[in-house]
């Protein structure tokens, strides 16, 4: 895990391979060789051995000669890929025509080798479909992750800026803190209340380091059941659980090179917790159903709204863990302690959100957002110019079209009612939930929070009501 972000070459010891050839000498010594390196190799001397061990293991590379008894390489080629089409496959024959091989690439044979053979002919041949299974197993794990609410995998475009708006002392100081922290492998714990743009410094880790050029993998350790939750991060083999009708590779597979960003961390589950810190220690894991040990390398950044140091102390977050994690730790100011930053997110949001007309904010409205305390923090500034670009009638947004909670349509308080910031989110939270009429899941999504936090807050404020 501590090593820095390597070349192209495929790690062998990840590599599942099943050589067939009916030359017992010569199998031997290819099953030896890749075994050296460190792959998991299975050798069969005909085609019906190597039959029954397709029909329950996955593999990722055959090597088969096509001159085999009972059934021929050719035919073991067409049968492999109705059983497994992801398999890259590579030939071997002593009789070879340009007739078999033309057939063997039609049938989606990687490539063909006539014997005799220089043996680092055979790896370098292995090591290039090695390595474009592996892309294709990126591929499909980003497009994968993409079509799940709970994962965001990032392509950023490199001519695009990356800025992080803040000019407070404060902030200033926890941004020059994370271009120093770029180009370390160090895990990073990430603080903060919600919508402070805690994932804005994790993807910051990402491309203003030497990593920005592999994926960037999000994902929201609570918005998953933790069945779930398990599997998209490691993976599963076909067969492993109820539904697990095909082989599917876990975020930190897709993540391999890369920043795998885990928000909300405190939300995972004890029992995962155990699973993630092996990871974290030695960079391996399981997919789940599978014995063998996997290896990748990624740069883990975590994220909560919780002060983790609090959740250890009441047993809900692993104390290993959080030393783990807690290598180095960014602490995310409120938006309400750094009221400098205000003017500069407003300019931002306008530039972002201003699509047909250009506007700006009268100073009066900037005034009332200087005086409100921000519970959402800048998600919820965001969604305040958002509002207000629709609403304004003019060149400018007024107070009333930002519709500033407890102040009523002139930007003025009523009747000066001072509330304590808990009390505040509460009504924030009843507020909201009532729009949604009911709806939590809806409401969680307004409010930037996980459904279960949603819950916890809920059973909070019964607690409240009942003592």
């Amino acid at each position: 895990m501590a090593e820095g972000a390597r070349g192209n070459t495929p790690e062998w010891e990840n590599l599942r391979l099943i050589i067939v050839d009916d030359e017992e000498d010569l199998l031997d010594l290819l099953v030896d060789r890749f075994e050296r390196k460190g792959c998991f190799v299975e050798g069969y001397l005909n085609s019906l051995e190597a039959q029954k061990a397709l029909e329950v293991r996955n593999f990722d590379l055959g090597i088969y000669d096509i001159n085999l008894p009972q059934m021929n390489g050719v035919e073991l080629l067409r049968w492999s890929k109705e059983v497994n089409p992801e398999m890259e496959i590579l030939m071997l024959t002593g009789h070879g025509t340009v007739e078999t091989a033309i057939e063997t690439m039609k049938l989606g044979a990687y490539d063909y080798l006539r014997k005799p053979y220089a043996l680092a002919e055979l790896e370098t041949m292995a090591e290039m479909a090695w390595e474009k299974k592996r892309l294709k197993e990126t591929n499909t794990g980003l497009r994968q992750a993409l079509v799940n609410q709970a994962v965001t995998t990032s392509g950023f475009d490199p001519e695009e800026s990356f800025q992080i708006i803040g000019k407070s002392p404060e902030m200033m100081k926890w941004i020059e803190l994370t271009q120093r922290l770029a180009d370390s492998d160090i895990s990073v714990l990430i603080e903060g209340e919600s919508g402070t743009g805690k994932e804005l410094f994790a993807k910051a880790l990402h491309l203003w380091g030497k990593r920005s050029e592999q994926p960037y993998i999000a994902i929201n350790s609570g918005a998953l059941p933790e069945n779930l939750l398990e599997s998209e991060l490691f993976g599963h083999v076909k067969g492993a659980f109820t539904g697990a009708s095909q082989e599917r590779k876990g975020l930190v597979e897709v993540a391999h090179q890369g920043t795998l960003f885990l928000d909300e961390i405190g939300e995972m589950p004890l029992n995962l917790q155990v699973k993630l810190l092996r990871f974290l220690e030695s960079g391996e894991y399981r997919r789940i159903g599978e014995s063998r040990l996997r290896k990748v390398n990624v740069r883990v950044v975590a994220a909560t709204n919780r002060v983790l140091e609090k959740e250890v102390a009441h047993a809900n977050f692993r104390q290993d863990l959080y030393y783990r994690l807690n290598v180095m730790k960014l602490t995310i100011p409120p938006l309400r302690e750094r009221p400098e930053d205000i003017e500069p997110l407003v300019e931002h949001f306008l530039k972002r959100y201003s699509r047909v007309k250009p506007l700006k904010m009268t100073p009066e409205a900037l005034k009332d957002l200087r005086r409100y305390p921000f519970p959402g923090n800048v998600r919820e500034l965001a969604h305040m110019i958002e509002r207000g670009i629709i609403l304004s009638q003019g060149v400018e947004i007024e107070g009333k079209d930002l519709l500033i909670p407890q102040f009523h349509a002139f930007g003025q308080p009523q009747n000066e009612r001072l509330v304590s910031l808990a009390q505040l989110e509460k009504e924030h939270i009843v507020k909201v939930l009532d729009c949604c009429k009911g709806n939590k899941t809806h409401a969680a999504k307004i409010l930037g929070i996980s459904v279960r936090q949603l819950y916890r807050k809920l059973d909070e404020y019964d607690s409240e009501n009942m003592s």
